[in-house]
């Protein structure tokens, strides 16, 4: 679990640097799997294979911006 200090009573600024770290650790995106149970293993590659093309999709628009 990250933890964020909160410095000269900022507190919109440690919440957005925790959201962050969040992200960055995938320790929502983990309680999420946690919780809808146990998934198949074919229904898990699909997953996988979705949210990679989604990734990839989301990288080369970025990269054709830049």
């Amino acid at each position: 679990m990250p933890k964020v200090i909160v410095r000269n009573g900022n507190v919109d600024g440690a919440l957005r640097t925790l959201k962050q770290k969040n992200v960055k650790d995938g320790s929502l995106k983990k309680a999420r799997e946690r919780q809808e149970g146990y998934l198949k293993p074919g229904v898990k590659r699909r997953l996988d294979k979705k949210e990679a093309i989604k990734n990839s999709r989301r990288n080369n628009r970025r990269d054709r911006n830049n």
